[in-house]
């Protein structure tokens, strides 16, 4: 029996009032919702955007079973337990159910409701990846014990993906603790019903498509976003901002984003002001147009909280829409630690009431008219200190805070976003965020992954870190580069010497070496500076590294902005972990030390230190603030030799031929090999078979037209690559305004067919002239004016 089925494909009442109900929405993609009172009420949710389709699905029922089958997926519900197991359309079990419990809330706020748990038996050498954000090193993510809610360090989303190629959506928003022991258990703290999603993709990508149709695809971003921004905590004056945009270009260092840090609004009573009330910025108007004038953008840091003196704090207050728990700043004082007697009266908004939202935008929008480039929104966790579990049950515009908690940060970058296209139809909304929820990508906000410390420890965290933000179907994601927190390499407290010291030294390049491949290029932190000139001249190996860095980034301006579209368009990601290209290669099921940045680059961070020896730092988001001297350093520095030879361990995965990016030497798939790893550059290595387009050397994105471009071409089998172009900005490209050069190798003939340009956009080049590079550094030039051309590689 084939029925055409939309919204309930099947309701299954059993002993006592329970029920389920099974919903395909998709023929890959099915929802599972379980009550106890048999009742199914209409659920509004956070997340999911997209709604059922029609579908086909074969109904069966035989042996006290009932099979539903569509042309990918079975899903075969025990009559009696109601236990539910997937699998693919041939029978290959993917995933059964274990048990599931109700435990009745009978008091508080949330009486009425229940906590919720469903277990999923998994295999036990299953991997399993995203969750969100976590800070243990891990990358594949079985034996997790711990509760899942927002913090500055960690973030969770209650979605997961397994090696077999499919995922798993929780959705609920309340904190969820996750036990996996016998089976993979997720207990939320209120829910109405059990309520997932389960999705089949057959590989990572196709995980990743499937949640983007559920909950929304990524919309393109600024191309100047992809340059370098460079930050710190903080720029104490416009003077100061001003200062580093003056030296920058004088000095010929690119960037393309300055971001001004907290404090521009004065003391902590006005904390959040949204307006420049501190006297070291007198005339803002003034400083942000230089700074455009400069061909540069501003960025600026915006709290989800605000002090008792603001005009926002006054307004939301007057409509009961703020928060009493205590956050961050503690005191009106600036002094640390946090004078409790000289409490701060900080207070966060209610981001869950669209009329909160819309007082947020009322006053944000005024920075938005000076011509302030993009949104720094720090703490969307947002920060909770002295925590009590009993704060959880304040109530808030969709009920109980407990109820919602998680989904914090997807509310609050939200408003700013969708309030921001409502007014602007000439600027991509852009926004640097410290947490968020599944569903989050369709806003395009980039997560950073908070105030970590300065060490080798917290740098090898980052890479598996943001490989599994990845894996939750959003792209967007990058660190502090150097590490926030980094008083631990000065002599004394603030002074400054950890520029000089070549423990920060080393640590600060490899972190700006593996930032260079993140999707935001950021250079951020406290208690030693960050510009790049404080770290020496022209010449120096350390300076020269950090410079070096950053103007491979944008001669990758092509090769990335390309990536973008396919990111937007075809549900791509930018860190793509191993797993997602080489999954039949079990070598990489556990690797979070290496990546593939879009399709071509194997990026091999060096996370050990080579030179120096490690320093062991542990502080966290509260630590780190504490004043202290290092006697350590009373002698001097360390004496380091930056010549010297280094190697450094490097798996090239099977499946594939490497060309090494430095030499062009080739190596074979499959094997561990020692890398040459010098400071002036971290492995890297090119899949044999592509096509790299790169541009020159310039002082931000836009400086000129890309009127001649490299073509690297690396051989070894047939491959594509498709060179997107549009105005950079604006929302032209959604209505078409945009152009796409295919471009093609065949591996057979040696031949590069660079095919003809579909589309137009205003400004385009009508010709320009490509540079194609082979491995050997033979060049042909190739003089291209939209048609159809070939080059034929002698061998």
């Amino acid at each position: 029996m084939k029925k055409i089925i939309s919204i309930t494909l099947a309701l299954l009442c059993f002993e006592s009032m329970e029920a389920q109900k099974i919903t395909f929405f998709s023929p890959t993609v099915v929802r599972v919702e379980k009550t106890t009172d048999g009742q199914f009420a209409e659920k509004k949710s956070l997340v999911i955007t997209a709604t059922p389709q029609k579908v086909a699905v074969n109904v069966k029922q035989a042996d006290g079973k009932t099979v539903y089958r569509t042309n990918a997926l079975t899903v075969t519900v025990d009559d009696k337990s109601q236990q539910v197991s997937f699998a693919k359309a041939d029978g290959t079990t993917l995933m059964t159910e274990g048990e599931f419990a109700f435990t009745p809330i009978t008091e508080g706020i949330d009486k009425g409701s229940y906590r919720v748990k469903q277990a999923f038996a998994l295999e036990k050498d299953e991997p399993i990846y995203g969750l969100g954000m976590m800070q243990s090193g891990k990358m594949n993510l079985r034996g997790e014990h711990r509760l899942m809610i927002q913090t500055n360090l960690e973030d969770f989303t209650h979605f997961f993906q397994s090696i077999k190629g499919y995922g798993i959506y929780w959705d609920n928003y309340s904190p969820t603790t996750i036990n996996d022991d016998d089976t993979l258990q997720l207990e939320s703290q209120v829910g109405k019903a059990v309520d997932y999603y389960f999705m089949y993709g057959n590989d990572a990508d196709g995980v990743i498509r499937q949640m983007r149709w559920l909950s929304g695809k990524v919309p393109m971003v600024p191309r100047w976003t992809y340059g370098f921004h460079q930050s710190r905590e903080r720029y104490k004056s416009a003077n100061e901002l001003l200062d580093v945009v003056r030296r920058y270009r004088k000095m010929g260092i690119p960037f393309d984003g300055i971001i001004q840090d907290w404090q521009y609004w004065g003391g902590n009573y006005n904390w959040n002001a949204m307006e420049f009330l501190n006297d070291a910025f007198s005339n803002p108007q003034a400083m942000i147009d230089e700074v455009h004038q400069r061909h540069a953008h501003l960025t600026i840091s915006v709290w989800a909280s605000f002090g008792p003196h603001t005009k926002p704090y006054r307004e939301l207050d007057e409509k009961g829409l703020l928060f009493h728990f205590k956050t961050w700043p503690e005191s009106g004082l600036t002094q640390w630690p946090p004078r409790q007697d000289y409490p701060s009266g900080v207070r966060v908004y209610d981001c869950y009431s669209p009329v909160a939202r819309d007082i947020y935008w009322k006053y944000l929008s005024k920075l938005h008219q000076m011509g302030i480039d993009a949104w720094w929104m720090d703490s969307t966790d947002p920060d909770h200190c002295q925590f009590k579990d009993s704060d959880l049950d304040e109530k808030c515009s969709m009920g109980s805070w407990r109820s919602v908690r998680n989904a914090f940060a997807l509310m609050a970058v939200g408003g700013v976003d969708q309030n921001q296209r409502k007014v602007d139809s000439i600027h991509r909304p852009f926004i640097l965020t410290r947490s968020f929820f599944a569903g989050q990508q369709r806003y395009g906000a980039h997560t950073w992954s908070g105030d970590v410390g300065s060490s080798w420890q917290s740098l090898r965290a980052q890479v598996p870190l943001c490989l599994n933000h990845t894996l939750c179907a959003n792209p967007n994601v990058n660190t502090d580069i150097g590490g926030f927190f980094a008083n631990a390499y000065n002599r004394t407290y603030l002074d400054n010497t950890g520029t000089t010291n070549p423990q920060f030294q080393e640590l600060y390049v490899r972190w700006m070496q593996f930032g260079l491949f993140t999707p935001m290029m950021r250079s951020h932190g406290t208690e030693v500076y960050r510009e790049l000139y404080y770290y020496g001249k022209p010449g120096e190996p350390v300076y020269d590294a950090l410079l070096d860095a950053v103007k491979m980034r944008y001669r990758l301006l092509p090769y990335i902005y390309s990536q973008s579209w396919q990111v937007s368009a075809n549900d791509d990601s930018f860190m793509r972990p191993l797993v997602m290209d080489f999954r039949n290669d079990k070598n990489v099921w556990n690797n979070g030390r290496q990546y593939m940045f879009g399709h071509s680059f194997l990026v091999c961070p060096v996370v050990d230190p080579l030179f120096t020896e490690e320093k062991i730092v542990k502080t966290d988001e509260q630590s780190g603030w504490d004043r202290h001297d290092n006697n350590e350093y009373a002698n001097g520095w360390p004496t380091v030799d930056w010549s010297q030879k280094k190697l450094f361990d490097v798996y090239l995965p099977q499946g594939a031929d490497w060309y090494d990016y430095w030499t062009g030497q080739l190596y074979k798939g499959g094997q561990t090999i020692k890398a040459d790893a010098p400071i002036a550059h971290s492995p890297l290595y090119v899949k044999a078979g592509s096509i790299v387009p790169m541009g020159d050397d310039r002082q931000y994105s836009d400086e000129r037209p890309w009127d001649v471009l490299t073509l690297l071409v690396y051989p070894g089998r047939d491959t594509s690559f498709t060179l997107y172009e549009d105005e950079g900005d604006n929302f032209n490209y959604q209505r078409g305004q945009y152009a796409e050069i295919p471009m093609t190798w065949n591996e057979k003939q040696h031949l590069l067919t660079i095919g003809q340009r579909r589309g137009k956009f205003k400004g385009m080049l009508q010709k320009r002239v490509f540079e194609v590079k082979m491995p050997d550094n033979t060049i042909y030039k190739v003089a291209y004016n939209g048609k159809k051309t070939t080059v034929k590689i002698k061998r």
